[in-house]
């Protein structure tokens, strides 16, 4: 199963990397980074304390681009986002608008999402949805 990687896994793991902890991943496993995730990382390089550390986090994101490439939210990823605003709005159960745009990109390629270790409960409103918490060793 590939994996559709959330802002919340990306932050886990610049945390994880930080305090020198290793993340374990099957490198069998493909890695998706949806444009909204990519544009929420931009904003995190954007809002960095120092030059240093967006420097440090734009490099990473960089790498990471490189190894996933960008998944572009296409008409077919709407009408993933349609239903399940639709489902989640008259669950009413809402989630965040970009996490419904995570999710769709994950329905549409049938991928699952990939989270950091809080993060995981709203996503699994989410009829069907595949959900995987980012291990930290």
């Amino acid at each position: 199963m590939g994996l559709i990687l959330d802002t919340s896994a990306i932050v886990a793991w610049e945390r994880a990397w930080h305090a020198g902890r290793e993340i374990a991943l099957d490198r069998d496993e493909e890695l998706v980074l949806p444009a909204i995730v990519w544009a929420e990382a931009l904003a995190g390089v954007r809002l960095a304390d120092t030059a240093m550390r967006a420097a440090k986090r734009l490099a990473r994101l960089e790498t990471l681009r490189r190894l996933t490439g960008i998944e572009p939210f296409t008409a077919e990823i709407a009408e993933h986002h349609a239903d399940i605003f639709a489902e989640l709005s008259l669950a009413g159960t809402m989630i965040p608008q970009n996490d419904i745009a995570v999710a769709a990109t994950a329905r549409r390629l049938d991928f699952g999402v990939l989270v950091g270790p809080n993060d995981e409960e709203h996503f699994k409103r989410i009829a069907g949805l595949k959900v995987r918490v980012l291990p930290v060793a």
